[in-house]
């Protein structure tokens, strides 16, 4: 008798922010209740809405090849189960965590097992990662792992897969959820209706490993998808597309059909459908509780700088209130420390969560993230914090370390600008005020007012710590 192939796909945690929700200092956390509350705060939000499983895992574990067992571990919530001998397995590293996922990969290696690295930082980063694992596999992996498991079956797999097209999202593909722990999860009904992006904001990526051109799936196989992780968990749905409506035509045909579906969902959407009355009115009649929205920067000078360009500041006001007139509640994610920002803009910030009464507000530091244009840029005018030769050297933490000079602000006065910004944001007060008077997802937009209340505590606690340390490697830019 044949053994089967035992393939594991493997999800690894940041090192702070949601994941983690600790501080990056935390020789500060030695008094037994700060330890108390932290692990206590850590384990809320865990199981919280920050708490969805990787769709990207969920993905490649659907395909069925017959002779081979796929396996899952989300390293958020369990040890990586070493005492199984694993034929195969494959790791998803984005740049903010590829460190870990490289000393992981070594450790499997040394003791003999085979290793595959897909994702992001992958694609972006290949002869870099190559000294880390047997396999790479390069973009979109929905058609290459099939080939890797095909191989993995006859024993001939090779160094590299990569194809060089898009795969075609119009193949029905359907997605199974039976390697998770539902309980695990605020919800696993994860929906992707198309991958792409036709906008070219400077501190994202999307474009660049996911293309300009949208491509679609097609609505009948979204509609029985729903329908059928309806069966498995009849929790929030969560639409993961970057802009769901930038196909406005696709978008509100689609969610018409998802009408009789009966299901209360969230997604990410542009603050343009605001803009679009018909398609907004489809989106709350299928069942839109919540969107998290794109603001970043109310500064014109900013969003001019950094290629922001979906729709004017100017229209952003009378475009969220419409949204929430309709009945939806908004994250609006802000980013303060841009390129036209001055030490003005946060009281403008300030004036406009007021104005338009957001419901959950995000006050986000810019991330320059190795692979977008922002990075490239800020390397060549000596603005970074790390070494940009050491790509390892990025991580993501939830507004916690500078890792760059802002262009108009001093360093220390723009934490200090920061730190009153988001005092001023989240308190407790303001928690309650805006779970109440959210349009709908009452209890989520609470809880995640209260959840940054505490995580934006971490944030002004980690940045004043990194300027009162004054390490040279930390605060002054890198030279090379």
């Amino acid at each position: 008798m044949i053994t089967a192939k035992k393939v594991l796909l493997v999800f690894l945690p940041t090192d702070s922010g949601v994941d983690g929700a600790r501080s990056l200092y935390t020789e500060k956390e030695k008094h037994p209740l700060s330890q108390w509350i932290g692990s206590s705060m850590r384990n809320l939000i865990k199981k919280s809405p920050f708490s969805i499983p990787p769709l990207s895992l969920m993905i490649l574990g659907s395909i069925e090849i017959p002779g081979v067992e796929q396996f899952f571990c989300d390293m958020r919530f369990e040890e990586f189960p070493a005492e199984i001998p694993w034929d195969l397995v494959g790791i998803s590293v984005q740049t903010g965590m590829a460190r870990q996922a490289f000393e992981l990969a070594d450790r499997l290696r040394q003791k003999g097992i085979t290793v595959a690295l897909g994702g992001a930082h992958i694609t972006l980063f290949a002869d870099s990662s190559r000294p880390h694992a047997d396999i790479l596999v390069h973009g979109e992996a929905d058609d290459l792992w099939r080939q890797v498991l095909l191989d993995l079956k006859t024993g001939t797999m090779h160094a590299d897969y990569r194809s060089d097209n898009f795969p075609d999202m119009g193949i029905p593909r359907p997605v199974s959820k039976t390697m998770l722990l539902k309980n695990r999860y605020f919800t696993t009904n994860l929906i992707q209706t198309g991958r792409g992006c036709p906008y070219q904001c400077d501190f994202c990526n999307v474009h660049v490993l996911n293309g300009h051109t949208l491509r679609r799936r097609n609505i009948a196989d979204i509609v029985a998808e729903v329908n059928r992780f309806k069966l498995h968990d009849k929790r929030i749905f969560f639409f993961v597309d970057d802009s769901i409506n930038a196909d406005p035509v696709y978008a509100r045909e689609l969610f018409r059909q998802l009408i009789p579906c009966g299901i209360n969902w969230f997604g990410q959407a542009t603050t343009t459908l605001g803009q679009q009355p018909e398609l907004l009115e489809t989106f709350a009649r299928s069942g839109c509780q919540a969107l998290l929205v794109g603001i970043e920067s109310i500064e014109p000078k900013s969003r001019e700088a950094h290629r922001k360009t979906q729709n004017r500041a100017t229209e952003l006001s009378s475009a969220i209130r419409n949204i929430r007139n309709a009945g939806i509640s908004l994250y609006g994610s802000f980013i303060y420390g841009l390129d036209g920002d001055t030490l003005d803009t946060p009281s403008a910030i300030l004036d406009f969560i007021s104005e338009t009464k957001l419901d959950v507000p995000g006050i986000n530091i810019l991330r320059p993230i190795p692979g977008t244009r922002v990075f490239e840029r800020l390397k060549e005018e000596g603005r970074l914090l790390f070494d940009p030769l050491d790509i390892t050297a990025y991580r993501y933490t939830f507004g916690q370390e500078m890792l760059y000079l802002p262009k108009n602000i001093p360093l220390d006065a723009f934490v200090e600008s920061y730190a009153t910004l988001t005092s001023k944001v989240f308190t407790l007060g303001a928690s309650f005020k805006r779970g109440f008077a959210a349009p709908s997802a009452k209890t989520g937009v609470l809880l995640f007012n209260l959840f940054y209340t505490y995580l934006y505590g971490l944030s002004r606690h980690d940045l004043s710590r990194q300027i009162e340390k004054g390490q040279k490697k930390t605060i002054l830019p890198y030279r090379e």
